[in-house]
């Protein structure tokens, strides 16, 4: 057998075995995690995921970190669209009406909920995707939802481009490219940990994040949640502290991170699930990372794997019923089901 006739025949069993690969990921467990200190985080598709996704479950979500990402159902409430929710400069209150609307008939929980919210918001001052006007509605937003200003932090001088800020791997500080995970120093304290700023500030005063970690991001067959409609991948990401393994997992808090486009582990690797700096202070303080995924798919039309912001999932995807928002709450409602 010639070489190339070898290669070819290794080539065909390697697209014939990768389903296979993806659906051998373990069953996402039950571990028994406590409902009540659940929140959310994401950068650019990711953190309108984010604000998605704690609006529609805010009676059960603790808070919110938002990364270069815009406010609520925003495509659809502002002129100009997905345009306007990137450079422009869409409307708070407008997105804060229509939530104040699904609300109303029961699409999303009530908007009195996001009042108890934990806001942390983030745009990088050389972020050429993600305009700082944009975030600045997201902090709009929120203060309409009447979140007390000790509740929300506004980092917006750091001199980043679109990307996660780790505090020891990524791109230099200013770029915006693959895998959109910077390293930034600032003056006051050295290398910024936007993971442990996150945290902190949903979760309050935190340990020490841990040097050396206790466990590895595990695999999980995402395909009992979702559909090919919804453009999510076989397999999600997740990191579960020892501390959480056991019966003890029910003091533990769940946080769910979503990636931004073209930062699926598909295209990214583990540059979010292993890297971006989430897991270190997790394993230290007892909580469960979840890190789902959607891939870059032509049908539905995703060629860069985002977060559905804008309704290429159908224009109930800023809802409870909205096939991404389910599929998520269902996966965070397994790793809290006692």
């Amino acid at each position: 057998m010639k070489m190339s006739q070898l290669i070819a025949m290794l080539q065909a069993a390697a697209v014939l075995l990768s389903p296979m690969v993806a659906s051998a990921a373990d069953k996402l467990p039950a571990l028994g995690a406590d409902p009540a200190r659940t929140s959310v985080s994401g950068l650019s598709s990711g953190a309108f995921m984010a604000v998605q996704y704690d609006v529609a479950y805010s009676s059960t979500t603790r808070g919110v970190g938002v990364v270069a990402g815009g406010p609520y159902n925003c495509a659809f409430v502002n002129l100009g669209g997905i345009g306007t929710c990137m450079l422009g400069a869409p409307l708070g209150s407008a997105s804060y009406e229509a939530a104040l609307g699904f609300a109303a008939i029961g699409q999303i929980d009530p908007v009195e909920n996001l009042a108890k919210s934990k806001v942390y918001l983030f745009s990088g001052t050389n972020d050429p995707v993600v305009k700082q006007s944009v975030v600045d509605s997201v902090r709009d937003f929120y203060r309409l939802a009447n979140v007390p200003a000790a509740n929300l932090v506004y980092v917006n001088n750091v001199a980043s481009g679109h990307a996660f800020i780790s505090p020891w791997f990524g791109n230099l500080c200013a770029t915006t490219a693959p895998p959109f995970v910077n390293e930034c120093r600032v003056e006051s304290s050295g290398l910024y940990d936007q993971p442990g700023a996150i945290l902190t500030q949903i979760y309050g005063s935190l340990n020490a994040k841990s040097k050396t970690l206790s466990a590895k991001p595990v695999a999980f067959d995402q395909t009992e949640f979702v559909s090919p409609a919804t453009g999510m991948a076989a397999t999600g990401y997740l990191y579960i502290p020892s501390s959480c393994q056991n019966t003890t997992a029910r003091n533990c808090a769940v946080h769910v991170v979503f990636h931004g486009c073209k930062q699926g582990a598909g295209e990214a690797g583990d540059a979010v699930y292993g890297k971006a700096g989430y897991n270190e202070w997790a394993d230290a303080n007892g909580v469960v990372i979840l890190y789902p995924q959607v891939d870059p798919t032509e049908i539905p039309d995703n060629p860069e794997g985002c977060w559905d912001w804008w309704g290429y999932t159908g224009l109930n995807f800023q809802t409870q019923s909205g096939q991404q928002l389910s599929a998520v709450h269902a996966m965070v409602q397994r790793l809290t089901k006692q």
